[in-house]
């Protein structure tokens, strides 16, 4: 059977080292990138996505956080900003506005998690999802409010979960997708799943399975070999990811295919 739309990556063989060649040197012209999460009680998330960004060579990062953390933060995150949040300290929906204007002085918005629990903070990523026309990328728990009303995800332009396989899982379920996904399936098909789901859906993917981390867009998928486990991954593959997004426009696959040579070795 032939599979031109799966591509594999090992390491040390980088399979667009183009795209490292050409990255911009300097940072007024590596571009901007949003970040938003945290809530009163964690904002580990936002913070190293931060960290993250700024090593990967973005020229700015600004993170957007729930207001009832101002007093927490203080003015160690230097380029924190912040919104309405509820009364349990998560980004309330009148977040929104603040939202919509700081992604559109963004060239990308990362949802990093740790928002917590709160039905406000699923209006608000549901009502920016379906208004802001920035590339977006969401990881952590802000996947999970995604999976609960998948609908404005699934068909949106530019939009990708960076996201664990159970969550992957579920995302099936609530896309009411007809072929399930088990954790008993081995890379070939895990493949096929993706490839297929993502060639009905607009939405991309990347997510672990076992000892690879797989890119999926429009139909086309690259796994990358993993020299060793990595347990937490998310945030740091999704700031990598949307870092090298956002240097290059246009070629989404391309793009995170690289960035995961670059954040694993």
């Amino acid at each position: 059977m032939n599979r031109d739309y799966w591509a594999q990556q090992v390491p040390g063989k980088p399979l667009f080292p183009r795209l490292e060649w050409s990255r911009p040197e300097n940072r007024a012209h590596a571009g901007k990138l949003l970040i938003i999460g945290g809530h009163q009680h964690g904002f580990a998330a936002p913070a190293e996505a931060y960290a993250v960004a700024e090593r990967a060579g973005i020229g700015v990062a600004r993170v957007l956080l729930p207001d009832a953390i101002r007093k927490i933060v203080g003015h160690v995150l230097e380029h924190g900003e912040f919104a309405p949040s509820t009364p349990s300290g998560s980004l309330s929906q009148k977040a929104l506005e603040e939202a919509l204007s700081s992604s559109a002085r963004a060239d990308g918005v990362l949802f990093a998690g740790d928002l917590g629990r709160n039905s406000e903070t699923a209006i608000l990523i549901e009502k920016f999802l379906r208004a802001s026309a920035a590339p977006t990328i969401l990881t952590k728990d802000a996947v999970d409010y995604v999976v609960s009303a998948p609908a404005s995800a699934l068909s949106r332009a530019s939009t990708v979960l960076v996201l664990s396989f159970s969550q992957l899982q579920r995302l099936g379920i609530a896309a009411q997708y007809p072929q399930p996904l088990k954790f008993s399936m081995d890379l070939l098909h895990v493949v096929e799943w993706l490839h297929t789901f993502t060639t009905t859906h607009r939405l991309y993917i990347i997510v672990k399975h076992h000892d690879h981390i797989l890119v999926a867009v429009n139909g086309q998928v690259s796994s990358t070999k993993l020299t060793e486990d990595i347990p937490i991954w998310r945030v740091q593959t999704a700031a990598h990811a949307s870092v090298w997004w956002i240097q290059n426009q246009g070629q989404p696959f391309e793009a995170f295919t690289a960035s995961l040579a670059s954040s694993t070795r």
